[in-house]
């Protein structure tokens, strides 16, 4: 079949600015088709656009013989233009539709399709993904991807508003950054690199020049994992501030998920109903339950941990009864539980400043007060069996006039999941790595 191509054909609206206001305005529209009906002397054509859904009717004894031999050539997702005149029309959805003057087509499909786009029919998580561009276009991926887009400019308007500025750091790096975390290895030139898993040592060094500073991106870990809530590449929000401590950061953090929250429910309403959503804003200040307040109520529940070490997810799931749709901080946190860079408290240096932010179960966001003294810093990077030499470069900023400092980061589609009851990580991220999948 021969593809038109666009020649001057312009959009003039999309689908969901087809009103009945607009009735006997000839328009022209652009998108896919995603349904066609064949009533005898009507046929009914829904195309769909980045904002919606709007139909097309075609009259067949009103309409010109090609245009209907040509529409008739014409399947489910292809790529199509529609020059026609909204007609207002109580019985069609939203009260109106365009009756075609022409039809371009001008992109074809190959069938069987993998998937239903329509969502109609159900298809599990691998046969998604692996048609993942098809899998976008049900409408519950796509609305989770505009909350996720809303989600990002709210937190940019926040930190803009905060001022903060935005930086970049690199994402070749030649060791660990935060030290444990497995590092993905990549040929570099005459030697090896290895994919950042965090902006840490850069973001605490770059407040010696910009005071606040953000970064949003991708970041990587190389750990074995299996399950529903990790990936291997991930998007991490990452903030440092300083002349500040780790309750001055909680509170930023906690500002910010009001935001979010508020950002969200006014600009994505259609989207949050796609997805049987209700989200409920959360009242500021959050909770602070401590690292030992929350090992007595694992207790009581029968889940016994030693103190000192980290809460595996097991114990985490318990807690989920206690703080059923719940955002929340945990403080106090052991020292030797928290990465090298968390500052132990001066009153009792078994514990530290470090955090973590929670909703329910999961784990969001973790931050505290960073070291901000050389000495201490070594210290602790030998007593966590780290080089300091291999620190070297990070180390030179504390003999430039290091500020206190803190900061925090979460994880883009941990809040996702979190915000819209998701439970599944890849559904929330456009083209999941894991370590099964590579592609597409």
């Amino acid at each position: 079949m021969k593809v038109d191509g666009i020649g001057d054909w312009r959009r003039t609206h999309y689908s969901t600015e087809i009103a009945p206001e607009l009735d006997g305005r000839e328009v022209i529209l652009f998108g896919w088709v995603q349904d066609l009906r064949d009533l005898g002397k009507i046929l009914f054509m829904t195309i769909r656009d980045k904002s919606g859904l709007v139909q097309v009717t075609v009259p067949k004894t009103k309409v010109s013989k090609e245009l209907l031999e040509k529409i008739s050539k014409i399947g489910k997702e292809y790529a199509v233009g529609v020059k026609g005149t909204v007609h207002a029309e109580k019985a069609a959805p939203r009260g109106v539709e365009v009756i075609p003057i022409e039809v371009k087509i001008l992109g074809e499909v190959i069938y069987p399709l993998p998937l239903d786009p329509t969502g109609r029919v159900p298809a599990d998580i691998d046969v998604r993904l692996n048609a993942r561009i098809l899998d976008l276009r049900r409408p519950e991926p796509s609305a989770t991807f505009k909350v996720r887009n809303e989600v990002l400019i709210a937190a940019r308007e926040f930190f803009r508003r905060r001022g903060f500025v935005e930086i970049l750091t690199p994402r070749l790096i030649v060791s660990a950054t935060e030290g444990g975390a497995a590092l993905f290895p990549v040929d570099y030139f005459e030697r090896k690199a290895y994919l950042a898993q965090s902006p840490q040592l850069y973001k605490e060094q770059l407040v010696t020049v910009f005071e606040k500073v953000y970064e949003i991106g991708p970041f990587f870990r190389a750990e074995e994992h299996d399950t529903r809530r990790h990936t291997n590449e991930f998007t991490s929000v990452d903030i440092e501030q300083a002349f500040v401590d780790s309750e001055d950061v909680m509170k930023i953090l906690e500002e910010l998920t009001y935001e979010i929250v508020t950002h969200v429910n006014s600009t994505c309403p259609k989207e949050l109903k796609q997805l049987n959503v209700s989200l409920p804003v959360p009242s500021l200040p959050l909770k602070r339950y401590t690292y030992d307040e929350i090992l007595q109520e694992l207790n009581k529940r029968g889940s016994e941990l030693s103190w000192g070490e980290d809460i595996p997810t097991p114990a985490y799931r318990v807690l989920q009864e206690d703080h059923q749709k719940e955002f929340y901080f945990i403080v106090d946190w052991p020292t030797k539980a928290k990465a090298f860079y968390i500052k132990p408290r001066e009153d009792r240096p078994e514990l530290s400043y470090g955090f973590d932010f929670m909703y329910e179960w999961v784990e969001i966001a973790s931050g505290g007060s960073r070291i901000d003294r050389k000495e201490q810093l070594v210290e602790r990077l030998r007593e966590k069996g780290l080089d300091p030499k291999a620190f070297e470069d990070h180390l030179k900023a504390f003999d430039y006039g290091m500020p206190p400092h803190a900061g925090w980061a979460f994880g883009l589609e941990r809040l996702l999941m979190a915000l819209l009851g998701i439970e599944n990580i890849r559904e929330v991220t456009l083209f999941p790595r894991d370590r099964w999948r590579l592609t597409p």
